[in-house]
């Protein structure tokens, strides 16, 4: 063996060796309750615990290394070694040739060709820069999130949290803070829960899925015989990937408890009994804690041990199994780009309500500067959503979908995309011939979530609650809720073939993107007769 790989190994093994550190304090052996094989798993883990389904509404935000360059999206760190790409034209015209100017140097800093000084090290606002955990989590908390957190590492390889097993993490490089742990600390501070997203598995491994021959994120960089490169360009054995895979995934639980794990793609190219050996490091940790928790996929898992997410998109109708669908505020990148576009809020909101009303929820990313701050726009939709959720919350929070979810012209949902260049679909604004379905827990309250305002209509129906289609006799009122208690609005009905009339006021009670009419029912909500109109 030469001396070059006896360095290399004796390099990896310090790197991913968990617990080496001194100062890493000696952790607790672990009850085993779960083991790490299909049976065990499947037929003990709730992947979906009843928080989840009460939360309905989380946010992450891509926040990492590649913001700096602010071009294209966060797959600049792939694109800008692919020859011809607008990535790739960019960074020579901006900083030099991919060979002479790697991506790393976005981290270790170095001056771009105008000669500033190029780097992802956001500052503390309390010691003069311009990133304040806590106003970040005070955002969230306003928008109504009861789940949030960041990206912890991306497919770019740099571990956003203080590790000892990745030598390209930010407490050691770039930023000099543990971004992750600020950040965890501040949300759990407002009493929201954790998630950390994870996109490691198409970092090391190669996925059959992008190319017509098998690729993974840094095939075009070049190859490098630095043991700590190796690393951050995945230049690794996949027996070394695999152990730094499983290795990150066990630091991020053991220093921060999240309460939700979000896998991104590729977790096929993982070998099973790594993707076991996780589930149940996560399950019996998460038992020791005393919590309920949540691992999401996208692919090789199963509605046994996780929570199915669909990137921008979800079911076109009601499902039997509880989802998530991670999507975002802007028209194209996920990360901050120079000069993105936006949804407006009613896309946002009225995605929202779609998803909510077919057994899923919804995480929402929004895109901050590589400086730590978030643009007015995004905090504009943010506080929209917020505002609108503190008066109307009572039809989403702790909510179930009902038996329909719906009715109405648009059609929202465009299935499960969750590969490189395919076409996301954009949400859609409804309209005030659209309703969505959401009940109480208890199944004695329904609401219907009108897509606009109702009362231009001399007798608005709810075509779904038609005389063919359900019995009302234990309806005992039909309230438009208002912004207040003291606003709410008593409205007349009747019941026909053709729906459930309801005669609304002549003027709103107020201007809003969705409104709430609550049914409620003497003893539960009766169940159609038909699934059809």
């Amino acid at each position: 063996m030469q001396l070059k790989n006896l360095t290399h190994i004796a390099f990896l093994v310090s790197i991913i060796a968990i617990g080496a550190c001194q100062e890493q304090p000696p952790q607790e052996e672990q009850t085993v309750r779960y083991e790490a094989d299909w049976s065990s798993l499947e037929r003990q883990i709730d992947p979906v615990p009843k928080w989840f389904k009460d939360a309905k509404f989380g946010i992450y935000f891509h926040w990492g290394v590649y913001s700096v360059p602010a071009f294209g999206n966060e797959w600049y760190p792939r694109h800008m070694y692919m020859d011809g790409r607008r990535e790739n034209l960019h960074h020579i015209d901006t900083y030099g040739e991919p060979s002479g100017w790697p991506y790393h140097y976005f981290i270790t800093g170095a001056d771009d060709k105008e000669g500033n000084h190029v780097q992802f090290a956001p500052n503390l606002k309390s010691e003069g820069g311009h990133f304040d955990p806590e106003e970040w989590a005070d955002l969230f908390a306003k928008s109504g999130a009861r789940f949030a957190g960041p990206v912890a590492e991306h497919h770019d390889g740099f571990s956003m949290w203080a590790s000892e097993v990745n030598p390209w993490n930010a407490k050691e490089k770039g930023p000099g803070i543990d971004l992750v742990g600020l950040l965890v600390d501040a949300i759990r501070e407002r009493d929201m829960k954790i998630i950390l997203s994870m996109h490691h598995a198409f970092h090391g491994f190669r996925s059959p899925d992008l190319a017509d021959t098998p690729t993974r994120f840094y095939d075009h960089a070049p190859e490098t015989d630095d043991p700590e490169l190796q690393i951050l360009y995945a230049q690794l054995s996949e027996e070394e990937n695999e152990e730094l895979w499983l290795n990150k995934h066990k630091e991020i639980i053991d220093r921060y408890q999240p309460d939700i794990i979000w896998q991104d793609f590729n977790l096929t190219s993982i070998r099973d009994q790594v993707l076991l050996d996780f589930l149940a490091y996560y399950y019996n940790s998460a038992d020791d804690w005393g919590k309920e928790v949540v691992n999401t996929y996208k692919d090789a898992l199963n509605h046994d041990v996780g929570v199915l997410d669909y990137e921008r998109g979800g079911p076109t109708d009601l499902t039997d199994y509880y989802w998530l669908t991670d999507d975002a505020l802007s028209r194209g990148s996920w990360c901050f780009t120079e000069g993105m576009e936006y949804y407006t809020s009613k896309q946002v909101l009225h995605g929202f309500f779609d998803r909510i009303s077919k057994n899923g929820n919804l995480l929402l990313n929004i895109s901050p500067r590589a400086d730590g701050t978030i643009p007015a726009e995004q905090k504009e939709i943010l506080l929209t959503m917020g505002d609108w959720l503190g008066k109307y919350g009572e039809a989403v929070y702790n909510t179930r979908a009902w038996e329909k979810y719906g009715e109405g012209p648009t059609r929202m949902g465009a299935g499960h995309l969750h590969t490189e260049g395919g076409e996301f679909e954009a949400p859609s604004e409804g309209t005030h011939d659209d309703i969505r379905f959401t009940r109480s827990k208890d199944n004695k309250t329904l609401y219907a979530i009108i897509l606009g305002w109702p009362g231009d209509h001399a007798s608005y129906p709810i075509r779904t609650l038609s005389s063919n289609n359900i019995a009302i006799d234990q309806l005992t009122d039909v309230t438009l809720l208002g912004p207040t208690a003291e606003s709410d609005v008593s409205l007349g009905f009747n019941q026909d073939e053709i729906g459930l009339h309801m005669s609304f006021p002549s003027e709103k009670p107020s201007e809003e993107l969705a409104y709430v009419v609550k049914l409620s029912f003497s003893d539960r909500v009766p169940a159609l007769h038909t699934a059809e109109n």
